[in-house]
């Protein structure tokens, strides 16, 4: 008997895993992942794993080039698919078959399993093991079920499923991480304040909690609360473009131009093709134009008082880039 094989749009995949249209180009560009109208399992698992190198600062060459590497020596067709993903320093090593392999140094390297172990960072689906223990798995487990209920648009199942897990372990941030978000597709904003604060404090190096934070706190319309949030991002992950946009917007309401302009900047030197580095460029010139015309009309008192401003800037409200 055939079984049904749930197949999902590219804006359920947009939707569900909180990536922007320009980060899938760019990883279809990189030749990463294959331009498809529909995506199965495997690829959804693919994307998840490619949105967390892109927060670890692994750009899609810097990927491109070691997946590209690992297929040539070891015959794997997807190693991204078939093989669990390690960062070491600049390139990425696999896992697969027992053994961890850096293919482009072509060097086998000690696997000690350790989410402690310095200057390396496993990335796949599920969080790394922190235990082998009977608990541990149960909270895998728990957590592949809420991962599969969600992607098949069974929302109350995958909740379920995370407040199961932080039941067991309050501090478990990706169920945090996940949970906050459906509650904020909800509109529940106050509630996934309260979760993704509870993230940040279980992990004060998780970038996503605190971009996405700083996404919750703008629709709470909380401005200044927002700017902390994508600022402790950034500095966590410098080249976080996304981050860098959602501040300048943030600074733009703010009437803060020069700080925005600061930001756009950032990000049109991180993502140089594109919807949103046309849009963030397009604001660099208005920000430069309405500067000059500013400079050109100040009074002598204005220029003694160089911290006041002759005008409030305004701009029309952009939607900011989706976690």
């Amino acid at each position: 008997m055939t079984r049904n094989v749930t197949r999902y749009s590219r804006q359920d995949v947009l939707r569900i895993l909180q990536i922007s249209p320009r980060q899938l180009h760019g990883w279809e560009r990189a030749g990463l992942i294959p331009v498809l109208e529909t995506y199965g399992f495997p690829e959804m698992s693919q994307l998840r794993t490619l949105r967390e190198l892109q927060v670890l600062r692994m750009s899609p060459a810097s990927i491109r080039n070691s997946v590209q590497a690992m297929q040539a020596v070891s015959g794997i067709s997807n190693p991204l698919q078939e093989s669990a993903v390690v960062r070491t320093g600049a390139r990425l090593a696999f896992r697969h078959s027992g053994t961890m392999f850096d293919p482009i140094r072509r060097q086998l390297l000690f696997d000690f399993e350790s989410t402690a172990r310095p200057h390396t960072v496993t990335v796949s689906m599920l969080p790394p093991a922190r235990t082998a223990g009977t608990r541990e798995r149960e909270l895998q487990n728990l957590f592949l079920q809420a991962v599969q209920a969600e992607e098949q648009g069974r929302k109350q199942v995958a909740m379920g499923c995370y407040n199961s897990i932080l039941a067991l372990d309050p501090a478990y941030t990706a169920a945090l991480i996940n949970l906050g978000t459906l509650h904020y597709h909800q509109k529940q904003y106050s509630r996934a304040e309260e979760l993704y604060r509870q993230a940040t404090e279980a992990d004060a190096s998780y970038v996503l909690a605190f971009f996405d934070l700083g996404n919750v706190l703008d629709e709470l319309q909380r401005p200044d609360e927002s700017i902390d949030a994508y600022k402790r991002a950034i500095k966590l992950a410098p080249a976080y473009a996304d981050a860098h946009y959602n501040l300048a917007l943030a600074y733009e309401r703010k009437g803060e131009r020069r700080r925005a302009l600061a930001h756009w900047q950032v990000y049109v030197r991180l993502d140089k093709g594109g919807p949103w580095a046309d849009h963030a460029r397009g604001q660099i010139r208005k920000l430069l134009s309405r500067e000059k015309i500013s400079i050109a009309h100040r009074s002598p008192d204005f220029c003694r008082q160089p911290h006041k401003t002759c005008s409030r800037l305004e701009l029309v409200p952009t939607v900011r880039v989706p976690a």
